[in-house]
């Protein structure tokens, strides 16, 4: 892997030392899993949890993804854009630039919601399949979309959405 996977930005209002340290030391024992080479697909469970904490509660919404290789391999986990309470601006053409960059065979999209409400919206489903869309053209599969809050976790494949 070309760099450590990214760590969340803990608020000292929010968290104790000791359940920073806590989220610190999950995100460590994740990330080794994530690392070991077996497929990031055969565990949708860790990747979840990794995305949680990750980016589940932040104060924004962040778009990240992790991009991975013909073996479902994670290459890289990259914070991609990041915007409002309610919404971020999300451009096909850089997520392609992502993974092309990358060399990735396919890619698991991901953003938070800090609502807390996991229920994908209208705009979520359409930017789903315009990126799904844009990445076929390049040979580059949507594996899944995740959406995830401090506690859920909800994923279009697994709803049929992809």
């Amino acid at each position: 892997m070309a760099t450590a996977y990214p760590m969340p930005a803990l608020d000292p209002a929010v968290y104790t030392a000791r359940e920073v340290a806590t989220i610190r030391r999950s995100m460590r024992l994740l990330e080794r899993g994530l690392r070991s080479g077996s497929p990031v697909l055969g565990s949708p469970i860790a990747a979840g949890a990794y995305l949680r904490l990750w980016i589940g509660a932040a104060d924004r919404e962040i778009f990240a993804a992790l991009f991975l290789d013909t073996q479902n391999r994670l290459i890289e986990a990259e914070e991609l854009f990041r915007g409002t309470l309610a919404e971020t601006s999300v451009y096909p053409r850089e997520v392609l630039r992502f993974a092309l960059r990358h060399n990735a065979a396919s890619v698991l999209l991901a953003h938070n919601h800090p609502s807390g409400a996991a229920e994908p919206s209208v705009a979520d489903r359409t930017l789903t399949t315009a990126l799904r869309d844009a990445l076929a053209l390049v040979d580059v599969r949507v594996a899944d979309h995740l959406i995830v809050t401090r506690s859920a976790t909800y994923s279009f494949a697994d709803h049929g959405l992809l």
